[in-house]
């Protein structure tokens, strides 16, 4: 049976799952059969697997670390908000279920513990290692007596934990000391280290900070990680939603159930995104409604919140308006229901020639794709679709050419005058596209073409793991496995 690796956080967003991205790439290089695992992770960003159903983008993109195809076994349980203390429940890729958060916490979350550890058991089986990702802080008091993502998985897997914390937000060594004060005795003697995550500055300077850890743990310091500035994804629980206006003004509507919005990073990076909240805000050279947890209650507080009169206004004024999957939905001319909302039949903002009705089954496949609309027709693209809505346009965006790799032909999305909606979450991660994009944007308002270069995630996952394995002591950690 192979060892397992557990990367606690002392709070959320201190960098668990990018440490953990790393390590799997690192380890991965060093030729070792490795894995990922969240046993429960709570996400608005999720992707497909390889079996079809959903995953966390974070297990997703450590699958990728790892050489290995995502699959549901590596974040069995995924709990995506619905608002007012609900969440839909995904087990093993599959919907189960909307539960409130004191349902979950008294009533399932004990069966599904005992299953995902089931899971845990046979990825460790299979592989060499399994290096397990935490969720927020391991040890808050309110909370430890449910915690199925933290040390209860650790001490069940008998893995070897390493305990990271944010520099960047400062009180670090406090944040460490205070963690290990409230993990039990047994809890604390699996910790090996600690990691010092978004450094800046000289680290010999936090070295009786070190001393004082060893000293009164008995625990060394594995890594001192510089700030980085990266093109991966974050985890979303913290995300921000910054407003930077370029030279292209891009605006996103900041909807109440916003998902996988990780779509626009490549235009963050190019240009620069406005997140809007205002109806009276609304007036960019784009304006992007972005995909949603729940379709039909966004459209309506659209409209009920006077956004779907400014979209109308703006786009009459010139603004172009992009509709990703759920905002592509919201554009069209009707939605049917039964599902999601169960609202029925609602008359949609009519920007689009496309007409959705959800269905029960929800698609969950890798997609690659040619698009039709004009600045870039003939682009090879690819992405990913999660939604139960299936369209119908006379005018669609793109042909898929291929599902999980198996050739077909099939229109999806939508083009309208000034605006287009496609189901591809990832559009923009295509940087030929984009750039084709943006510069027919940007040849309206008469500034020079730009270049927003090509990577890819590949590339940047190798980048960034190179820069972790410069700063920690993966020998140590090694050895520490007995590997």
């Amino acid at each position: 049976m192979g060892d397992a690796l557990m990367v606690l956080g002392t709070l959320s967003g201190a960098g668990k799952s990018l440490l953990v991205t790393a390590l799997c790439r690192i380890l991965s290089n060093l030729g070792y059969d490795v894995v990922p695992f969240k046993s429960q992770n709570m996400s608005l960003n999720s992707a497909p697997s390889i079996e079809g159903g959903e995953i966390s983008r974070a297990q997703y993109l450590q699958a990728i670390a790892c050489r290995k195809k995502p699959s549901v076994k590596f974040n069995p349980i995924l709990l995506k908000p619905e608002g007012n203390m609900r969440s839909q429940v995904v087990f093993m890729g599959k919907p189960v279920g909307s539960v409130s958060a004191r349902d979950y916490m008294l009533s399932k979350k004990e069966e599904l513990f005992r299953k995902a550890m089931t899971v845990l058991n046979e990825l460790k089986e299979k592989h060499d290692l399994v290096i397990i990702e935490g969720a927020g802080s391991p040890v808050e008091i309110n909370l430890k007596d449910y915690d199925i993502a933290n040390t209860r998985v650790m001490l069940y897997a008998k893995a070897k934990g390493i305990l990271v914390t944010d520099i960047d937000r400062g009180g670090s060594f406090a944040s460490i000391v205070g963690t290990m004060e409230l993990l039990s005795e047994r809890e604390r003697e699996a910790i090996i280290g600690f990691v010092f995550n978004r450094f800046r500055g000289d680290a010999s300077l936090l070295k009786p900070g070190f001393e004082y850890l060893e000293k009164r743990y008995g625990k060394p310091t594995l890594g001192v990680i510089p700030y980085v500035e990266h093109r991966l994804p974050e985890e979303d629980s913290l995300a921000e939603f910054p407003k930077v206006r370029g030279e292209l003004h891009i605006q996103v509507i900041k909807l109440p159930h916003i998902s996988n919005f990780t779509d626009f990073e490549p235009l963050h990076w190019a240009n620069g995104v406005d997140y809007v909240t205002k109806a009276e805000e609304i007036g960019g050279d784009v304006i992007i409604v972005p995909g949603s947890k729940n379709t039909v209650e966004d459209l309506l507080w659209l409209r009920k919140n006077g956004f779907e009169d400014a979209i109308i206004e703006a786009h009459r004024e010139g603004s172009f308006v992009v509709g990703i999957c759920g905002g592509f939905q919201m554009l069209g001319e009707k939605i049917i229901d039964t599902v999601e909302s169960k609202r029925g039949t609602v008359n949609g903002i009519g920007l689009l020639p496309a007409k959705t009705v959800f269905e029960k089954t929800k698609r969950t496949n890798h997609l690659t794709a040619k698009v039709l609309w004009g600045p870039a027709k003939g682009t090879a693209v690819e992405g990913y679709e999660i939604r139960f809505g299936r369209s119908t346009s006379e005018r669609p965006f793109s042909v898929i050419t291929a599902i999980n790799g198996a050739k077909t032909f099939e229109p999806e999305g939508a083009i309208g005058k000034r605006a287009f909606g496609t189901y591809l979450h990832g559009i923009f991660h295509n940087f030929v596209f984009t750039e084709r994009f943006l510069n027919f944007l940007r040849a309206e308002k008469g500034l020079e073409p730009v270049s927003i270069g090509r990577w890819s995630i590949e590339e940047e996952i190798e980048r960034f793991a190179g820069i972790v394995e410069r700063n920690l002591d993966v020998e140590r950690i090694l050895g520490e496995l007995g590997l």
